[in-house]
């Protein structure tokens, strides 16, 4: 047996809840991998997990041994990473999780550029609007905007969005132009919701932020379509500008509520807390600031409560 693999997939296994999981993540059967934790269970004289048919739990030994785990294969992987990436290619396999409209529009064409240039990186993209589980569903880096860090999220910062309230001169032209967000009750409002549940937009003023309760008229987890029910007149939607600049461009809707803007939304590179960074995603990272930021570089850190590091 070899070892440093059996406890690979141990931690795999213990990460994801799941040897179908893991399985499917490293294209093997499953009987493979159970087989491999049974064969380190039965070296160690311990049982590290308990199985059910619906449920898999750590024992108190497997729990302190995957953090031992942990920590030899990250020492393992930095060993071998600091010997080897200044001397060769990168290559090897990238799982990437993209925000859909930004991830096609802005991303795909920097990623394209990418795998001409290294041709031994292999990416695979997953393009979706939700919070994926990096550590559970084998992401190596997820690119998200957001304007609020989890604690613990490992990422660096590539760029910043802001999001801008525009409807089309049809719209206005029938219902008025708002000229404060209080005035937003009043309007039909076209509602970004991956839930669909009741929301509020959050804007900028003088004496502090402003909440607004919206009254949705068509509510979609999908900005390109709001934005297409704007042009339309069917009302007021809230999209990031880089999707809503090409709609500004060409006249079909237009700009309101520009002293109220709020906060900028952050562009961050997220990645799993529990490993060593491989050199080829350092070096698709790089390549990301470079082209997002012109060359701007910002440092990797944690996000805490206060403190970024």
């Amino acid at each position: 047996m070899d070892k440093l693999n059996a406890m690979q997939l141990f931690v795999r296994v213990a990460e994801t809840g799941s040897f179908t999981a893991v399985a499917d993540q490293l294209g093997m059967a499953r009987s493979v991998v159970t087989r491999q934790i049974s064969a380190l269970e039965k070296q160690l004289g311990v049982k590290l997990m308990t199985r059910s048919t619906r449920s898999l739990t750590l024992t108190t030994a497997g729990s302190a041994y995957l953090e031992k785990c942990r920590a030899i294969l990250n020492m393992v992987d930095a060993a071998e990473s600091s010997l080897i990436e200044e001397k060769t290619e990168p290559r090897g396999r990238i799982r990437l999780g993209l925000p859909l409209s930004f991830g096609l529009q802005r991303l795909m064409p920097v990623l394209l550029e990418f795998a001409q240039a290294h041709s031994n990186i292999e990416l695979v993209m997953d393009f979706s609007d939700r919070r994926s589980n990096l550590i559970e569903e084998g992401i190596d880096l997820s690119i998200r905007i957001t304007s609020r860090l989890e604690p613990g999220d490992i990422v660096r910062k590539l760029g910043e969005t802001r999001l801008l309230t525009v409807a089309s001169p049809h719209y206005l032209a029938k219902n008025s132009r708002p000229k404060h967000p209080r005035e937003l009750s009043q309007h039909a409002c076209l509602v970004y919701s991956q839930n669909f549940q009741p929301t509020s937009w959050t804007y900028g003023a003088k004496d502090g932020n402003v909440n607004v309760t919206i009254r949705p008229r068509l509510a979609a987890n999908n900005g390109e379509a709001l934005l297409q029910a704007a042009a339309q007149g069917l009302g007021i939607t809230r999209p990031p500008d880089f999707m809503a600049q090409p709609y500004l461009d060409n006249g079909s809707v237009v700009a309101v509520l520009q002293k109220f803007e709020p906060m900028p939304l952050g562009i961050y590179a997220v990645l799993p807390s529990n490993r060593y960074i491989p050199h080829r995603v350092s070096v698709l990272i790089d390549y990301l600031a470079a082209a997002l930021l012109n060359g701007g570089v910002d440092r990797l850190s944690v996000a805490q409560s206060k403190l970024n590091i």
